[in-house]
């Protein structure tokens, strides 16, 4: 999959599957049966916010093809992993959560319905951007546009370099329908035998390990231009059918179930077992075909027939399919037709306090906790220095991380073999069953274990998707621990375009705190208390409902409450039971939520305090804040976990309570910029329907919050009061 702001596997899954346990709810007697929004329908709700960004023409023009490049890979993933949960569920008679009150066929009817309106806008976007790429020198072509030259050329590129990978395949009686690979797109061909006047089927696989859009030459013109492959590959058929008619050809593509599930309990082991399951995701039973517009009847009923594909599962769409290669055609090196470059400060609390000092992240943390700000602050100036470091630090004496997903190249993973083949004690929870990123875990657990660093995996039936290190480190005849608590992946490459927060602290509560958790994480400790850490799946529901029903009691005492939130998700129903019932106290309530939000603010008698907003830009917005007023004593947290019953009851999970007054500032600074109403957002009303807040009354932008925060944070200085 793509790294991209919005939509790829590392955070798309981050959105999806969330259907293995039921949903917990607190008292519910007195409120209305309807008050969640359908999870499913949100989530789309939330790609349809994607794709608006690719239709505003005040972005920047490749910028706007990667959000409908990144559209593309976020449905096709919410298909893989959502609909077939789904499907799963009704086939197996389970209850399908947050849609209380609702046939699950209904569900699926409505979603499918959503769906193809979607696919067809998405596919409109498309031919309403090619006139402005053609404008800026960007030219996607079709065959019929081509000048002999041109032809002549691409027969050349063909013959050579396309012609002996490709593999047709006959459908006959001594020729089974052939295997279709999910998300593969592929050429439906029929053909006549002039001789007999037979009509046969052919499939043909369009290559994955060729380019998706073949350059043309520009003569000289300077003017990029491209064809799809599939349409090249399209007119010249009959060298593929030497002796045939061609008749008809048409583009499809399949979707299948990529849902994985082990049986931990009943695994040996359980990397072996996650092998054979990962084999078997290959094979999964199709859940959508998309088929271009001109397909003929005859071959329609054939792949339906030969896949079991129903109407409802069967989306017409213009040519070309498989939008998701447009993040070929954003690699283009035209630095004026995308956002403008922006370098990551290094936070001011890791610069060394001396002119031409070496920086020392361990003397930085010692002096007091750094909140860090990811990208707008360096993750390779702080995180990945802070690991770095310890690796190389001959006081160092033991290193404990969790490894949720990270990049194929990572500073981090080679830090910790490194600390490894020096002596030291390194502990790497690895997380192998991330979703899409099971093969490569796999490969860094066994590539750690390799170099003598004890690896382990987590708990029985839970993932473990909190993000943790640890090092100890020995000082003045004493060992110290130094901490890093996040809310996002130890991963360098997605930390360029993922917003996260993160603490460094040398707090002997936290350090402790995490030694007992990384216990629990590796051998048979129950640990039953933390003192600055929410942890679940024990704790962390039970803390923040806590947390939430004080604020109802101050409300109703006349004290100061309030309550902020901001999440990827807001799915639990306890949760938000309990942010309802704040609501009906008088608590004022403010969400802001990247993806699927199932709370409704703004009826009357249940969430009239309630404000929800979500922000989607250059960066995607994944940090998780939770600030409780407390009568005048914020109590704040930050951590991985969102509100979804996976995360808050088989993960775990960690939140990490601030303490230092200039970070609940800062947090209390940036709810305030997000949620005013002078910021470009989306804002959810209380029929469901998210509508944008992208320009004040005399039309003009409102502000970006990205950007202003990028103004901020690079032009703080030291002591500067954070």
């Amino acid at each position: 999959m793509e790294d991209s702001p919005l939509g790829d596997a590392t955070i798309a899954a981050d959105l999806l599957d969330d259907y293995d346990a039921e949903p917990v709810f607190i008292d519910d007697s007195e409120l209305p049966g309807d008050r969640f929004l359908d999870r499913e329908l949100s989530w789309l709700a939330f790609n349809l916010r994607v794709l608006e960004l690719a239709e505003d023409d005040t972005l920047p023009l490749l910028e706007r093809a990667n959000f409908l490049a990144i559209f593309a890979s976020n449905l096709d993933e919410f298909f893989m992993v959502r609909v077939a949960g789904l499907k799963r569920r009704i086939a197996t008679g389970i209850a399908v959560p947050t849609n209380i009150g609702r046939a699950p066929l209904d569900v699926l009817a409505d979603i499918s319905a959503r769906a193809h309106e979607l696919q067809e806008r998405h596919a409109h976007a498309f031919q309403g951007l090619k006139p402005a790429l053609d404008e800026a020198g960007i030219h996607i072509e079709h065959w019929t546009d081509l000048d002999e030259r041109d032809r002549v050329a691409l027969d050349e590129v063909f013959s050579g370099q396309i012609f002996p990978v490709l593999m047709p395949l006959a459908v006959d009686p001594a020729h089974p329908f052939p295997y279709i690979s999910g998300l593969s797109l592929n050429l439906s061909i029929r053909v006549r035998n002039p001789k007999t006047g037979k009509e046969e089927f052919a499939r043909l696989k369009v290559p994955t390990n060729l380019p998706r859009f073949v350059k043309l030459p520009d003569h000289g013109s300077g003017v990029l231009r491209f064809i799809p492959l599939e349409d090249l590959i399209s007119n010249h058929l009959e060298e593929l059918f030497p002796g045939m008619e061609v008749l008809e050809h048409h583009e499809f593509r399949v979707t299948r179930n990529e849902d994985v599930e082990v049986e931990e309990d009943d695994a040996e082991n359980l990397i072996n077992a996650l092998e054979k399951e990962l084999q078997r995701r290959r094979f999964g039973p199709p859940i959508r075909l998309e088929i271009t517009d001109d397909m003929d009847d005859v071959t329609l009923g054939l792949l339906m027939s030969e896949l079991q594909i129903t109407e409802q599962e069967a989306y017409r769409l213009p040519a070309p399919l498989d939008l998701s290669g447009l993040f070929e055609v954003t690699r283009i090196d035209k630095p004026a037709l995308k956002y403008p470059r922006h370098v990551p400060t290094t936070s001011v609390n890791l610069l060394p306090t001396e002119p031409n000092e070496r920086p020392d992240v361990f003397a930085s943390i010692a002096r007091g906790d750094i909140l860090l700000h990811h990208p707008y602050e360096s993750f390779a100036t702080s995180v990945q220095a802070f690991i770095e470091q310890a690796a190389a630090d001959p006081q160092v004496l033991a290193i404990k991380q969790t490894l949720y997903r990270t990049s194929g190249d990572s500073p981090i993973v080679e830090a910790l073999i490194d600390a490894a083949e020096a002596g030291k004690a390194v502990l790497a929870l690895v997380e192998i069953k991330a979703r899409f990123d099971e093969q490569a875990n796999i490969g860094w657990a066994r590539k750690l274990e390799k170099a003598g660093v004890h690896v382990v995996y987590g708990l029985v039936g839970l993932k473990t998707h909190s993000k943790l290190a640890l090092v100890i480190r020995q000082e003045g005849g004493r060992l110290r621990h130094y901490s890093h608590i996040g809310t996002g992946n130890y991963n360098p490459k997605t930390s360029r375009i993922y917003e996260d927060l993160g603490l460094l602290t040398a707090d002997d509560i936290v350090g402790k705190d995490l030694t007992r958790l990384f216990n629990e994480l590796s051998g048979y400790a129950i640990e039953k208390k933390f003192k600055r850490l929410l942890v679940a799946p024990r704790y962390l529901r039970k803390g923040l409902l806590k947390q939430i029903a004080r604020e109802a009691e101050n409300a109703h005492a006349g004290r100061s409450s309030g309550i902020r939130i901001k999440v990827n998700s807001m799915v639990d129903e306890a949760v938000i039971d309990g942010l309802y019932r704040a609501s009906q106290a008088g608590v004022p309530v403010d969400i802001w939520v990247r993806g699927i939000c199932s709370l409704t603010p703004g009826v009357e008698g249940l969430s009239e305090n309630i404000r929800v907003r979500s922000i989607l830009g250059r960066y995607l917005e994944h940090s998780r804040i939770f600030r409780f007023e407390n009568d005048g004593d914020p109590q704040v947290f930050i951590g991985s976990a969102d509100m979804m019953h996976r995360n808050l009851d088989r993960r775990v999970e960690a939140l990490i309570r601030l303490t230092r007054p200039e970070h609940l500032d800062e947090l209390q600074q940036l709810f305030d910029l997000a949620m005013s109403d002078g910021t470009s957002a989306w804002w959810l009303g209380s029929d469901g329907e998210w509508r944008r807040h992208d320009r004040d009354d005399a039309g003009e932008p409102l502000v970006d919050l990205q950007n202003e925060l990028m103004r901020q944070i690079g032009a703080r200085k030291r002591g500067a009061g954070r």
